[in-house]
């Protein structure tokens, strides 16, 4: 009798999670909506939507391409911002158009999309240097940026999505790009609780491989061949000289496993997190993410490190 029970409440549970996770605001067409790294992929795409939805929607580009590519397949009604997240002037100039744009409302919502992944190498193949260059925009960049709007932010009781990665949770390669994204799900909790008295919503969207610039061979390729160029003769004697060619083959490998072209699967957590009346705090972005990175991320840390060692080329002096 109890495992019926049970399984009623369960399934009662279920209808109840799903109807309170399909509410969505009433209208849209009077939020203001500042999104950065519009110039393709994630940001890209969101900004689309979100003008089809009808949102007043302020799309923050880095290079002149992008944001012309942007104009083209938008309304009137989408404003594009010329940004540099790395660039402390840049985005208070960014801040103060948001600021005339929006007006008394406020700012319904924030997205942090702008991100960078290289370089990533392994550790010993990387300077200071390297590390900066990555968390000057993944993490600093994310920083500032909400801080130069949180008074609007705060003004509309809106929300903060933060783009983060399921490499938030797993770090599988050298460099800033996973402590980067460590450091982004670091600052979305202390965000979300510090805002949640003021009935700002802080929501964080946790993409796996998709296939976006970061993913792409070409540039892949380019980033490994340009760090190994630099290192030291003694370095490349550790890693081999056929090192870069058999890490491109795993590579590919894994890109025909786990790379997702459907890059719509990460705007619907980024537009449900800013239209649903009950957001998610977590959003994770992916078949692969759901069934094997999170699952992962809960394994015993020995057990990670047994998974990845199964798919990384050995340097050439490997001791194990």
């Amino acid at each position: 009798m109890l495992v019926y029970v049970v399984a009623v409440l369960l399934f009662l549970g279920v209808l109840y999670y799903r109807h309170r996770d399909s509410k969505r605001l009433n209208s849209v067409n009077d939020k203001h909506v500042y999104i950065t790294g519009c110039d393709s992929g994630f940001g890209h795409r969101l900004a689309q939507r979100l003008d089809e939805l009808g949102f007043y929607v302020l799309a923050a580009c880095y290079t002149q391409n992008g944001a012309e590519d942007l104009k083209t397949s938008t309304s009137p009604r989408l404003k594009i911002l010329q940004l540099d997240v790395t660039n402390s002037e840049s985005i208070n100039k960014a801040a103060e158009i948001v600021k005339s744009e929006v007006k008394e409302k406020g700012l319904w919502g924030l997205v942090n999309n702008a991100g960078i992944s290289f370089p990533s190498a392994p550790s010993d193949w990387l300077t200071i240097e390297d590390y900066k260059e990555i968390l000057a925009v993944n993490l600093i960049g994310v920083i500032e940026v909400t801080l130069s709007v949180l008074p609007l932010i705060k003004k509309a009781r809106g929300r903060v999505v933060n783009i983060a990665s399921i490499f938030g949770r797993l770090s599988i390669i050298g460099g800033a790009y996973c402590i980067s994204k460590y450091g982004v799900e670091a600052f979305n909790d202390s965000l979300r609780r510090d805002m949640h008295d003021f009935g700002v919503k802080v929501l964080c969207v946790e993409p796996s491989f998709f296939k976006t610039r970061i993913t792409r061979f070409d540039l892949v390729l380019q980033n490994t061949n340009k760090l190994w160029e630099k290192l030291s003769p003694e370095v490349k004697e550790d890693y081999g000289d056929d090192f870069v060619e058999k890490s491109m083959q795993v590579f590919m490998k894994t890109a025909r496993t786990l790379i997702d072209p459907d890059l719509m699967k990460v705007v619907w957590c980024m537009e449900h997190a800013l239209t649903a009346v009950h957001p998610r705090t977590r959003y994770s972005a992916g078949l692969n993410a759901k069934y094997f990175w999170i699952p992962l991320s809960y394994m015993p840390t020995v057990f990670a490190d047994f998974v990845f060692r199964l798919a990384k080329v050995k340097p050439a002096k490997s001791v194990v």
